[in-house]
């Protein structure tokens, strides 16, 4: 029992002594103590305890303290030369510095050292290391590793002495002595060994290795939090977040009975602030942790100060964390006032929360502590170029360049230089140049740290922001084409930003400037998807809510534009002070046409930007602050919106006065190039051509927009003078004086426009040459190839340039070519030969690759009819995506959005072939999964709702529909579906107030008005129909030849019992490839059966008759039936339920001839179509009307029947409002009229117009002799059918008769002979006995 517990008892020393050396290194001072007056309960008075005790009060600044604990051991015999040591630096820490004390212990060390132990050599050196003399401590570690040259601490010493050194050579060879320690087989190793180890490799970037051997040091030292502190630090420079925060959330256990651990906690700050985003948290984190600080290091002026570095670098200029860090600050500034560095930090800190006077001040305090501080007097600088005072700012400035040349280069000075530059006006060129030197300088101070604390301190994004936003200013404010090359001032802004929203994803930001980085760049999806990251963590911001708008203009989507504007409105009504909020809302309403408003919008920006008197925020981030200030260009474009929108207007005048105001208030600026460019618009919108040519001339090659300006020129010549050569002659201009990619580029589009293929690509293929790795070049000459229907030749050169291994991009596009010429084998093959290789490899961007090669793949199958192998390669291209989406988080956050919707789109693609095959329960999982990938997927969700609403699954598709409608409230698609949903719910009238809204904004909405239409017919109120069909013709510019709404007509006149009219308006729809089907279909419906009889009814055969007089219309009908067979010829079936539609109607018309062979061979048809079709309402109902036709009534009953039990779906619902229809009929022959009326009130259920049903009760009633209650059904019939239908009219009549009320049937008489003159029996049977009857 021994043994282990002497090896325990030697663990927890180590880990012990371990923990000391941690905290000493670290800077912990107080933890020293605490940790020593634990030891000190177990150990007793032990020298070397007391002496760290010592030198932890000391390091606080208590010396008195400390030189009385250290009383009691200079003189032991281990101690003398580091207690001694420890005097003078606590002497010289003094205010009143004992001169003579220090003498005494100089002349006491030299005495000592000269026949000294190892131990006191190792408490010497150990204590010159921590007070930063690596040199002197190697020098004494060395003469005590000659005395024990197998000295474990010696030897680890030494290590730590030359990892921390700070010079390469001694960083290299320290990793010798921890081997050497860590080299026996005791168990357990050394800990601080193991962490010196580990530290070493964290130094060389090793982190795997380093996490292998802390992981080794956890496990044998439980409960060692430095072992723990350690493995955290290394797991952030992994950027493993997860773990880190795993590690994070076990120090803080396993110092909870201690009351906390200040490091861990840190980090929890840095992790809210860094990856989250979650400032006000982050402040509140930060408030515990200056609670403990208070508690724990309450003295540690270092660590207050160290602490509040990086949180107030990364707050993004945050109230509430700038507020916490300054408290920080502050508390240093308590400990140690005169610190001048203290001070600087906290006057940059104010100045980060826009509190420029107080920033001032406090610089200046700064400053006379220390009068040679550099940083001191940049501060100053800093606020006085803020505050406008540029003459002071310039004279100090220029006595701090001099000082540079012999301190080096800085990045905060170059940076006061360009900012100093840019206000003075200076050429941009000067501005730039300088702002590209701070960015090399700063990311130079930091390259080969790793993700810290430390790293975030120098990477100092809040600078990183400042020169973006000021580079920014010189960038284009409009987006380049996505086909060009970006500006390179925006693509020296994305080197900047890149390495920012990687490091710091949680910062909005950084993520709001990338976004407008990408937008101006022509990357607007990406730009896009930027930034809804910032709106998902800052809703409410109206940078990015501007900036969303302006994004979805140009996407063309003005509806989700002004979305974004009103939100921005709803949200800060103060929104509306803001010039910018106004030049966006111009932009958004003259896209929709309204130049009224966008004029009355761009002079409120303009009035705002005169009468505005705010001083611009001392952050130059663009989204720092809630109403940030207008760039240069911004401002500008008010002015050219306001003008051009004037020209529209036609108001030349007032464009021309707008222009002249911006040619003064920019005369001299950085944007005045723009304002020239815009007056030549101007001048050429006015015929004046040679001045504008004269203007455009004047802008010479030095110059921003030189390129634009040229190009202008050459359309002029080309449009204007018709004049080819010198159209030409300008571009060979511009990249003999620019030669690069965008001119070559630009010269080379040129010649594709004159028609001149084959000198555009030889300008490509040099531009090519020069730039082998310029992929817009290489796919410009495919294009052209292509383009020109040159397909063997640009197969020939694609297969060519594959074979570069720079060029291997171009796969994507020989596949698509081969596609195109439909050589479906070459196709697979070049992808089968791309994915062999790939298919082991793991890295994340050749996993992409594997995902988009396997979905071309799956391209080609589906085009050559390949299903099976279709859905194979898609499955495979899902497992690839989902692999790529398990990694893209943290290799590529940027990415995430975009990777996301990938996946939406293959699992879309998936659900739409199970849909095909009929598999819907497969369908819905995949439109499921679409929707966990990308929530706002509309065509997932769409597609689910119309697959729940095929199934019945109403709730579910309701849900759906109301989903979609909260995302895009504006989708129409969505709306009309809402209103099919309550249709079907028998909500008529709601459904019918959607439709209502939807056609008010959008007359021409064709789908809803003939959903409108088809709704008020079963609601009963076809007559309110009219209106939106006059409003529909007024709003189309050629209304007679527009399907979608001759269409619509039709299907109203029809409804109306107006067959000829209908047949008119359907036959202008039937050509169309939207509209065409569903008239073709009316059309043959209405030639089989236009006067809307029961097919196969009997119920009226004997009384219409008798009151048409068995007239013959043998021959028209014949007719008819002909002119059904023509037409169903036409229908090109689409979708499997268009098929079976097409098949049915075939039946019918072998019906509608009337001879027995073909009545049976379609009987023959329908039995064989409900043997695969069992449930389908139109294949049953035709074999019942088809029994009915045969004299086979039973067999008819029983099929009816069988509908009749069915769910009524509004998809069928004509088929079943048919069959209820026979099925009543059947009944009323066999006299069971109860059972008949539950199924026409059943029919009037879903269709109030049904004039047919109404008959049907009329006829009941009469035979039952209600004749009152027989008038009143006949009036609903008679209403119902337009007042058309003579044989309706004749029966309402003569019950109208019966009924007594003379007066109405005489007045029915006569509605009926005026449209039906000759309509037999009316006249003398009803009419002249109701005459009779009111003269009697």
């Amino acid at each position: 029992n021994i043994l282990p517990r002497c090896t325990y008892r030697m663990a927890e020393s180590n880990k012990a002594m371990a923990s000391v050396l941690y905290y000493a290194r670290e800077g912990y001072y107080r933890h020293v103590q605490t940790v020593v007056t634990e030891l000190l309960k177990t150990y007793g008075s032990d020298p070397a305890l007391l002496f760290w005790k010592a030198y932890g009060i000391i390091m606080e600044d208590r010396t008195s303290e400390g030189i009385r604990e250290l009383e009691g051991i200079s003189d032991k015999r281990d101690m003398v030369l580091c207690s001694s040591m420890l005097l003078i630096h606590a002497h010289k820490k003094c205010k009143t510095i004992d001169r003579e004390a220090i003498q005494q212990l100089e002349t006491k060390i030299r005495s000592e050292r000269t026949n000294c132990g190892e131990k006191s050599l190792y408490y010497a050196g150990m204590l010159l290391w921590l007070t930063g003399k690596h040199d002197k401590a190697r020098e004494y570690i060395g003469r005590m590793l000659k005395l024990s040259p197998a000295s474990k601490e010696g030897l680890t010493l030494q290590g730590w002495i030359d990892l921390t050194c700070n010079r390469d050579a001694f960083v290299k060879k320290s990793v010798k002595y921890f081997d050497e320690v860590l080299a026996g087989t005791e168990q357990p190793k050394p800990l601080d060994a193991m962490l010196g180890k580990a530290r070493y490799y964290l130094s060389r970037h090793n982190f795997s290795h380093a996490l292998d051997l802390l992981n080794q040091a956890v496990a044998s030292y439980p409960g060692s939090v430095s072992a723990l502190l350690d493995k955290m630090k290394v797991q952030l420079a992994l950027q493993d977040w997860e773990q880190a925060m795993e590690t994070t959330q076990r120090c803080l256990l396993t110092t909870q009975d201690q009351g906390g651990c200040v490091e861990a906690t840190s980090l929890l700050v840095l992790e809210l602030l860094v990856k989250e985003g979650s400032r006000e948290e982050a402040a509140n984190r930060l408030a515990d942790l200056l609670v403990l600080l208070d508690r724990f290091e309450p003295k540690n002026h270092t660590l207050y100060y160290e602490m509040s570095l990086p949180y107030a670098r990364i707050a993004g200029g945050n109230t509430l964390v700038l507020e916490q860090t300054t408290t920080f600050v502050e508390r240093a500034i308590s400990l140690a006032p005169l610190n001048p560095t203290y001070v600087t930090e906290l006057a940059y800190q104010l100045l980060l929360r826009s509190q420029v006077k107080e920033a001032l001040q406090t610089y200046k305090k700064a400053f006379n502590l220390d009068e040679t501080s550099v940083p001191a007097l940049a501060g100053i600088i800093h606020c006085q170029i803020v505050e406008g005072q540029l003459g002071e700012a310039e004279q100090q400035l220029d006595f701090l360049r001099e000082v540079q040349s012999s301190i080096g280069k800085q990045a905060n000075l170059l940076f006061l230089t360009a900012l100093l530059a840019h206000k003075k006006g200076q050429p941009h060129g000067d501005v730039k140049k300088a702002l590209e030197e701070v960015v090399d300088v700063h990311f130079g101070t930091i390259k080969g740290c790793p993700m810290s604390t430390r790293y975030f301190s120098l990477l100092n994004p809040a600078f990183l922001l400042d020169v973006t936003s000021l580079l920014l200013n010189y960038a284009p404010n409009e987006p380049t084409s996505s086909f060009s090359q970006a500006p390179p001032i925006l693509l020296k802004a994305a080197a900047i930003l890149d390495p920012l929203t990687k490091s710091v994803p949680g910062m909005m930001e950084a993520l709001y400037l990338m976004s407008r980085v990408k937008f101006l760049s022509g990357q607007s999806e990406t730009a896009h998807q930027l930034l809804q990251r910032c709106l998902d963590r800052a809703p409410n911001s109206i940078p990015s809510l501007l900036m969303m708008a302006q994004i979805n203009l140009y996407q063309g989507n003005p509806k989700l534009s002004m979305q974004s504007l009103e939100q921005a409105l709803s949200r800060h009504f103060e929104v509306q002070s803001y010039p910018l909020y106004h030049l966006v809302r111009a932009r958004v309403v003259r896209a929709q046409e309204n130049m009224a408003q966008a004029v009355a919008s761009l002079k409120t920006a303009m009035s705002l930007l005169t009468s505005s008197s705010k001083k611009q925020s001392p952050s130059l981030s663009s989204s720092s602050s809630l109403l940030p200030p207008l760039t240069l260009g911004e401002k500008l474009d008010v002015y050219l919106e306001l003008a051009s929108a004037y020209t529209k207007m036609g108001q030349q005048a007032e464009a021309i006065k707008v222009m002249q105001d911006a040619m003064t208030e920019f005369k001299g600026s950085a944007v005045e190039v723009r304002v020239q460019i815009a007056n030549a618009d101007l001048l050429l919108v006015g015929g004046k051509v040679e001045e504008a040519l004269q203007v455009l001339k004047g802008i010479t090659e030095e110059k921003p927009y030189y390129i634009q300006a040229r190009e202008k020129i050459a359309n002029v010549y080309l449009n204007q003078h018709k004049d080819k050569a010198m159209y030409l002659s300008c571009y060979k201009e511009l990249a003999s004086r620019l030669p690069g990619p965008t001119t070559s580029l630009l010269l080379g589009e040129a010649y594709m426009n004159v028609g001149e293929v084959d000198l555009a690509l030889e300008i490509y293929e040099a531009g090519l040459k020069q730039n082998p790795g310029d992929a817009i070049l290489a796919t410009k000459i495919g294009q052209a190839l292509v383009n020109t229907h040159n397909y063997n030749k640009a197969i020939t050169y694609y297969e060519a340039a594959l074979k570069e291994e720079s060029q291997r991009f171009l796969r994507c596009d020989l596949v698509e070519l081969y596609i195109k010429l439909r050589q479906y084998d070459k196709a697979e093959k070049t992808l089968l030969a791309v994915l062999a290789p790939l298919s082991q490899e793991s890295e994340l961007s050749q996993l992409m690759e594997i995902t988009k090669y396997l979905l071309l793949l799956a391209k080609v199958y589906q085009k050559s009819s390949q299903q099976t192998q279709t859905i194979q390669t898609l499955t495979k291209a899902r497992e690839a995506q989902s692999r790529v989406l398990k990694r893209v988080g943290l290799e590529q956050p940027d990415a995430v959005q975009a990777q996301k919707q990938l996946a939406a789109s293959i699992s879309c693609q998936m659900a739409e072939h199970a849909s095909g095959a009929q598999d819907y329960d497969e369908a819905v999982r995949f439109y499921s999964e679409a929707l966990l990938h990308n929530d706002n997927h509309s065509k997932a969700r769409l597609a689910l709702a119309h697959l729940h609403l095929s199934r019945g699954e109403l709730e579910a598709c309701e849900h759906e529909c109301v989903t979609l409608l909260r995302l895009d409230p504006s989708n129409e698609e969505a709306i009309v579906m809402k209103a099919d949903l309550l249709f079907r719910k028998g909500e008529y009238t709601l459904a019918i107030q959607h439709y209502q809204e939807l056609l008010s904004k959008k007359p021409k909405h064709f789908v809803a008005l003939s959903g409108l239409i088809e709704l008020m017919r079963r609601a009963g109120q076809l007559g309110d129909a009219q209106p939106y069909i006059e409003r529909a013709e007024t709003a189309s510019a050629r209304s007679a030849y527009e399907p979608g709404l001759n269409y619509c007509k039709g299907l109203l006149k029809w409804y109306q019992n107006d067959p000829n009219a209908a047949l008119h308006l359907f036959n202008h729809a039937r050509k169309d490839s939207e509209w065409g089907e569903h008239a073709l279909f009316n059309m043959i419906e209405i030639c089989l059966n236009p006067d809307d009889e029961t097919l196969g009814g009997e119920a009226f055969k004997g009384v219409e008759e008798e009151a048409e007089g068995s007239q013959d219309r043998g021959d028209a009908d014949q007719v008819a039936v002909r002119t059904a067979e023509k037409l169903l010829k036409e229908v090109h079936a689409r979708s499997p339920v268009s098929a079976l539609k097409v098949r049915v109607q075939e039946n019918y018309v072998l019906m509608a001839s009337k001879s027995k062979q073909n009545m049976e061979r379609a009987l023959a048809g329908f039995l064989e179509l409900a043997n695969s079709e069992q449930n389908s309402v139109s294949v049953l109902l035709g074999v019942a009307t088809a029994h009915m036709i045969l004299k086979q009534t039973p067999k008819a009953r029983n099929h009816l029947k069988r509908i009749s039990k069915m769910p009524w779906d509004p998809q069928t619902g004509e088929e079943f409002e048919k069959s209820w229809l026979l099925l009543a009929d059947t009944y009323i022959q066999a006299g069971k009229y109860d059972m008949a009326i539950e199924l026409l009130k059943k029919c009037l259920q879903y269709n109030k117009s049904c004039s047919k049903a109404w008959e049907y009760l009329g006829f009941i009633t009469e035979r039952e002799q209600a004749y009152k209650d027989a008038a009143v059904n006949y009036e609903n019939a008679w209403k119902y059918s337009n007042c058309s239908n003579p044989s309706i009219g004749y029966k309402l009549a003569f019950n109208y008769l019966k009924a007594k009320r003379y007066v109405d049937a005489i007045d029915v008489c006569h509605k009926v002979l005026e449209s039906h003159p000759g309509y037999p029996k009316i006249r003398k049977e009803i009419l002249d006995k109701a005459r009779l009857s009111i003269r009697s």
